[in-house]
Parts: structure tokens; sequence; C-alpha cells
């Protein structure tokens, strides 16, 4: 009778054993199922999918500093594309300034106020010139903020008779902002000025 007890016992914590097993390998794979579905739902959080010419093309999102050079380069670039892209035309010449003065701080505006009371921008329209600019190179320093940049670009100042080419190398610096439908990269750029912006050649 005492060997059938003990025989009971020992299968008793047999079961609990196996018992407690199981419920340990059920809580890990739970656990893992858990995680698992949670990386899922975040990586399909940053999966963008976009219908371009009846095609599903992917996207991936990605964190403002993965991108912070090529957005701040090209901030620079379309800053000083819609300044120095003139026609002789005051409309246009209005709107790209106006394109431009909302990427940048008052150092902009206070160039282009010396610009026009020094009557730059009626000669233009008076001489029907066209100014075209070229961004060759943006020099930008990360491990700085707010970050410095320098910008080395060419002119053309194109006219009936004769095109002339300028060098322009500007600075300045570059801080965060919000972005919006007229700063879609979200940075402002300060102390802008410029450093050199001499003729180079005249073609008649």
């Amino acid at each position: 009778m005492f060997q059938q007890l003990k025989n009971i016992d020992t299968a008793f914590k047999h079961v609990k054993l196996f018992s407690i097993v199981i419920i340990i390998f059920c809580l890990t794979i739970s656990g893992f199922v858990l995680v698992k579905s949670f990386q899922a739902v975040q990586n399909a959080e940053n999966r963008v999918y976009i219908l371009a010419n009846g095609k599903v093309l992917e996207a991936f999102s990605a964190g403002r500093k993965d991108n912070v050079r090529v957005e701040a380069n090209d901030h620079v670039k379309t800053f000083h594309q819609y300044f120095f892209t003139l026609d002789p035309d005051e409309k246009v010449i209005q709107t790209n300034i106006g394109k431009a003065l909302y990427l940048a701080d008052g150092s902009a505006k206070a160039q282009y106020d010396n610009l026009r009371e020094n009557g730059y921008y009626s000669n233009l329209i008076s001489a029907n010139i066209s100014q075209e600019i070229n961004v060759d190179s943006v020099l930008l320093d990360l491990d700085q903020y707010p970050y410095f940049f320098k910008c080395f670009a060419s002119q053309k100042l194109i006219r009936a008779t004769s095109t002339k080419s300028r060098n322009l190398i500007t600075e300045g610096f570059i801080r965060n902002v919000s972005r919006s439908d007229n700063n879609p990269h979200g940075f402002l750029i300060e102390n802008w000025k410029t450093v050199n912006n001499r003729d180079t050649t005249i073609q008649r």
C-alpha cells in the first residue's frame, strides 16, 4: 500500500514538473509571437505604397537625422536658385524672391533690400537681362549646430548682345524649423552673406 502511495506521489511530481515545463514553453512562445507581431506592425507603418503610372512602388519612411545632409544641401540649392534666377519681369522677380525669403532669415531680406535700393533689379528689367545660376557644390558641416554651409555656384547674366559669367560663393548657417508648404525641408538659412561674386568671362 505504501508502495502504491509512493508511486502516486512520484507520478504527481512528474505531472507537476511536466505541466510547469509546458506553461513556461507556452509563455515563451507567446512572448516571442508578441515581439514579432510588434516588429511587423512597426515595419508596416514605415512602408508607404505609391501608385505611379499604374505601377505600385514601395517607399520606406526614414527619420530626419538620416536625411539631414541631403535635405540641407537641397535647401541651400533651392534658396540660391530662387534668389538668383531672375528674368526681366517684375512679377517673376517678386515671385522668386518671395519664395527664397521663406527659406532664410532677415539676412537674405537685407541683401534683397540692398540690391533693390541700388537699382539692381531695375537694371535687369530696363536692360532685358536674364540671370541664371548653377550651384556647383555645397559644403556642409554637421558637427556643429546650427549647421555651417558654404555654397559654390556660377552665374550667367544673359542679354541680347553678350553673356557675362560670374563666380559666386556664399556662406551661412542652417537651423531646424517646422516644415510647411513654403518650406518643405524644414530648415532656415541664417546669417547669410556673399563671400565672392566676381566676373570671370564675357561672351559676345
